[in-house]
């Protein structure tokens, strides 16, 4: 696997990962799981999970994901739309919490109950 610094406004990541857009859709993974529990509101539509990750995107996110083999700040292995990232993150997160019913077992949470206890960072990275 090819190393991959990504960087979308102030986030950045340095990953290995098979392909660029993998690279990409994992740092658009680490800006948005601090919202994942907006799929464990079963208060929420559709519509306002989208309108919320839209506006978390806009706020903290600038319009492309670049790629690149050599460093931060280059795009030559690609730039990606955060918009059509966001929607691919969207769905896949959508999918995951309804996997459990789809299946016919009882929905289970997005994110872990107790975030205090959990080791890992609490911001993206």
């Amino acid at each position: 696997m090819a190393k991959f610094y990504v960087s979308c406004g102030s986030q950045t990541l340095i990953i290995s990962a098979p392909t660029a857009e993998f690279a990409a859709m994992r740092l658009m993974d680490e800006a948005m799981a601090a919202h994942a529990w907006i799929y464990d509101d079963a208060d929420l539509s559709e519509q306002d999970r989208r309108d919320h990750l839209s506006l978390e995107a806009l706020l903290h996110l600038s319009s492309t994901v670049r790629v690149s083999e050599c460093g931060l700040g280059r795009s030559d292995a690609g730039e990606f739309e955060v918009p059509i990232l966001l929607d691919q993150w969207h769905r896949l997160m959508t999918g995951v919490s309804r996997l459990f019913v789809s299946a016919g077992l009882e929905p289970r949470r997005v994110m872990p109950a107790n975030l205090e206890n959990v080791l890992y960072p609490k911001s993206p990275r």
